[in-house]
């Protein structure tokens, strides 16, 4: 669960921090003002992709920083002992930093750790439902994903479609075994030449640089000795050092700001100076230490260099060229050696990959169905729910003319939203705010069979108000029973449900708009409520409307 929040110099976010609870969270605000800017910072914090747009303008680096509990996640607790972490208290604190020039660093209780940790991590934790992804409904691949993950078999469906694959590439093989057979005996001297020339060699990947990185230093080795001892004297050694001109400088400016504070960071830039030319003047002079001087090893290299150079001119240009030539031609004399092309033997590979095809597709297409049938059922229990009285649901498949990777049918949803009318794809009779809820029906069926901790809704009520909004927020605040929701909304009647209400607003400074995020209680959520409500939140029917339509709901304060 996501407990503490904290982002700076996001987009348009400045520095904001939030604190965040079990139950319903939503976030609310005027339009503009960055509601769904923070989702977007979990969604990197949990190791999505991060580019340099996402850095406030004129500033040098974007971080997010969150605190999760973990106690009990038996496979986040996996993951971390990988790491060779520990959840300090049953808790990580979670770091991404997003640099101007468009690369990212992550943390893990301090540890850098990749952005790859950092999505397998939150994946674990947080289900994210970012704005318009509604409209993957309308995605036959994301019909068919939602129903395996449903039945629990995308393991089966993996299996099916790795069999499907074996399949293409054994009739590929086949296909091509005959020709390739008296291609290869006619050459097979010729490969065995060559082939004997480049594993002669030894040829190493990137060696040619090595090479010409170890010569040119023992070349230079003098100039190089003498270049870094002075540098590193320049630097750190001699009485008018750069680093004792820094540290003075640093004191200096220290003692200033205790006059001017506002000098303090110019300070603290000099001391990091200080301690990165420090660092720079001991590398050199442990670099100028290691310089080695040896012509005998310095003409073994020359003579290695000239080997590689004639084999790149025959097999290059390029030395990977040349690696790559000789795995072609052991793949050329393995093929022939081994004698692969027994058509008997590659039909009765194929014929096993198709009956383990088979086998797999018939048991997910039975999975499929008993799956759509219950899915449906479960669907359609909590249409009501969500204002969709009458609505059908119904998972229907399509039976493929042959093997598909994907198993032998087609998944669509289908519906009517309105009684009378026969069900069909969700592209053809629902409205945005209609894909809303029933992605939101999808979602809150789905979340009862996996044990994710935290759910993120990022505009889930587009499209909807009125009593519809109200269902909605019910829902909502069912699905948060047992775990955390975090809702970005600008619907009253689902923010009046909230156990925390947390409001995203410009502050207008002197030369800058900063944004700032902060909890709500008692009359500031009243106000928040009324303005949600369209009224005036300073006039006494819009505050008095906002106070019972709290005081009518479980969660109001």
């Amino acid at each position: 669960m996501l407990i503490e929040l904290r982002i700076q110099n996001f987009a348009v976010l400045k520095d904001l921090s939030a604190s965040l609870q079990a139950g319903l969270n939503v976030v609310t605000g005027e339009t503009g003002a960055g509601k769904s800017i923070v989702v977007d910072a979990v969604e990197v914090l949990l190791g999505g992709r991060a580019s340099a747009g996402m850095v406030r303008s004129g500033e040098g680096r974007a971080v997010v920083d969150g605190v999760v509990r973990v106690l009990g996640r038996d496979e986040v607790a996996g993951v971390v002992n990988e790491l060779g972490l520990e959840a300090e208290d049953g808790h990580l604190i979670l770091r991404r930093e997003v640099r101007a020039g468009g690369r990212s660093r992550g943390w893990v209780n301090g540890s850098p750790v990749t952005a790859a940790v950092l999505r397998r991590i939150g994946s674990l934790l947080v289900d994210i439902h970012g704005q318009h992804e509604h409209q993957r409904l309308l995605s036959g691949d994301f019909q068919r994903a939602v129903l395996d993950e449903f039945e629990g078999c995308e393991d089966l469906a993996a299996d099916v479609e790795a069999a499907f694959r074996r399949i293409a590439r054994l009739r590929r093989r086949a296909a091509a075994a005959g020709e390739r057979r008296h291609e290869l005996e006619s050459r097979a001297d010729f490969v065995r030449f060559q082939l004997g020339e480049i594993l002669g060699a030894k040829v190493r990947a990137g060696e040619d640089e090595e090479l010409r990185t170890e010569a040119n230093r023992l070349a230079n080795a003098d100039q190089l000795a003498r270049e870094s001892h002075a540098l590193h004297e320049a630097l750190h050694g001699d009485e008018h050092a750069v680093t004792d001109r820094l540290a003075d400088s640093a004191d200096r400016l220290r003692r200033l700001a205790e006059t001017d504070p506002t000098l303090t960071p110019f300070a603290s830039v000099l001391e990091d100076a200080y301690h990165q030319v420090s660092d720079t003047a001991a590398e050199l002079a442990n670099y100028a230490a290691r310089i080695d001087h040896d012509p005998a090893r310095l003409e073994s290299l020359r003579e290695r260099q000239a080997l590689l150079e004639r084999l790149q001119r025959k097999y290059g240009p390029a030395l990977a060229d040349v690696i790559a030539k000789g795995e072609a031609l052991q793949n050329e004399l393995d093929e022939l050696d081994t004698a692969d092309f027994d058509a008997e033997a590659l039909d009765r590979e194929l014929g096993r990959a198709r009956a383990r095809w088979d086998a797999a597709a018939t048991e997910l297409s039975r999975k499929r169905r008993r799956a759509g049938d219950r899915l449906s059922r479960e669907a359609m229990a909590v249409f009501p729910g969500v204002g969709l009285e009458g609505a059908r649901f119904e998972v229907c498949f399509e039976e493929l003319a042959a093997p598909a990777p994907r198993g032998r049918e087609r998944v669509r949803f289908m519906a009517a939203m309105n009684p009378g009318f026969p069900p069909a794809p969700l592209s053809r009779i629902a409205s945005g705010g209609e894909l809303s809820r029933v992605m939101l029906v999808l979602k809150s069926v789905l979340a009862g069979i996996d044990d994710l901790p935290t759910l993120i809704f990022d505009e889930i009520d587009a499209g909807i108000g009125g009593v519809v909004a109200g269902r909605v927020g019910e829902r909502l605040e069912e699905v948060a029973r047992g775990r955390q929701v975090l809702v970005v909304t600008h619907l009253a009647r689902i923010a009046a449900r909230a156990a925390n209400h947390l409001v995203v607003e410009k502050v207008a400074g002197k030369d800058t708009t900063t944004t700032a995020l902060r909890r709500l209680d008692g009359e500031e959520r009243v106000r928040e409520i009324a303005r949600m409500l369209g009224g005036d939140p300073e006039s006494g029917p819009s505050l008095d409307h906002a106070r019972e339509l709290l005081a009518t709901l479980p969660t109001a304060p």
